[in-house]
């Protein structure tokens, strides 16, 4: 057991390369559901982990044992240092749990205070402001977002353009896009190597929305016009956009000559990448949860030996 806990612990590292690869090469939408699996997988594994190795040190105290009902010592392959691994495994649980926490409960109080005014009807938002900007303002659980729009941006592009923006943004709150950040950002509160699977994340959703945006305007020129000439007209103002609520999704956000690249097909197809870089997320996924699920068996099997369950 205590060779296969560590598999889970390990394996996100490996991860990290093959997402950077994905979101380039695979579908944006199959990208982010994989990308989203794969982080919340291997975080799942990574705090299983970390409780099969609290169990044998615990186990080893007399309280533990005496309600374990112990008639054997539960077998450790190295009970010296089963103690001190044990104490922080569980410090690094708490501090999981801690970080988790705090992330919910930041993530849903910023939804709270963001709180998109829909009694007026409309989706759209235009803001009195020279400043070019326009982001999706996501609703709480059950309730429509919205979409926020300045008037400078409105003035930097023209009627089509703004059409192909609208439709972006819109498809980011149709999307419910900022529950996959959010899925990602918990993800990363649980392994430190999860915390690469943001960035990509964050541009297969700005692809996806992309894709949204040219598949309502009925042409991909227009929408990777709209793109690049919005984020031109954000950097050229010379001043920053007035401070938007954390959970909103920018139009401006992530590497946009990419997303202008992969719009107007200019990027190279690689289904090859894409589809190694997606065996490789999935066997490290599959990997994971064998060993984690190898180390719950074999520990089962001590704590029934120490038992006297068996001879």
């Amino acid at each position: 057991m205590i060779y296969a806990v560590w598999i889970p612990l390990l394996v996100p590292f490996v991860v990290v390369p093959a997402a950077r690869r994905l979101a380039d090469a695979l579908a944006p939408a199959r990208a982010v559901r994989l990308l989203a699996a794969t982080g919340a997988g291997l975080a799942l594994c990574t705090l299983l982990a970390l409780a099969l190795l609290v169990v044998p040190g615990a186990g080893r105290l007399s309280a533990v044992a005496a309600a374990g009902e112990f008639v054997h010592p539960l077998a450790a392959p190295a009970p010296g240092t089963a103690v001190p691994l044990a104490a922080a495994a569980l410090v690094l649980i708490s501090g999981c749990a801690a970080a988790v926490t705090r992330a919910v409960r930041g993530h849903w109080g910023q939804l709270h205070r963001a709180r998109p005014d829909r009694s007026d009807g409309q989706e759209l938002a235009v803001l009195r402001d020279s400043r070019p900007d326009a982001y999706a303002l996501p609703g709480r659980p059950g309730s429509p977002g919205r979409i926020v729009v300045t008037t400078g941006m409105l003035h930097a592009l023209d009627p089509a353009e703004r059409e192909a923006l609208l439709a972006h943004e819109r498809a980011h709150l149709t999307g419910r896009h900022h529950l996959y950040l959010a899925a990602a950002e918990l993800s990363a509160r649980c392994h430190p190597a999860l915390r690469a699977l943001r960035t990509p994340m964050g541009y297969a959703l700005e692809r996806c929305a992309d894709e949204a945006a040219a598949r309502a305007v009925g042409d991909r020129r227009v929408a990777a016009r709209a793109i690049g000439r919005a984020a031109l007209a954000a950097r050229a103002a010379g001043e920053p956009p007035a401070p938007r609520p954390a959970v909103a999704l920018p139009a401006s956000a992530g590497p946009v000559p990419r997303r202008v690249a992969a719009l107007l097909g200019r990027a190279a197809a690689r289904p090859r990448v894409g589809r190694v870089a997606a065996a490789t997320l999935l066997a490290c996924l599959a990997v994971s949860g064998a060993a984690a699920l190898d180390a719950t068996y074999d520990l089962h099997s001590s704590i029934e030996i120490a038992q006297g369950e068996h001879p």
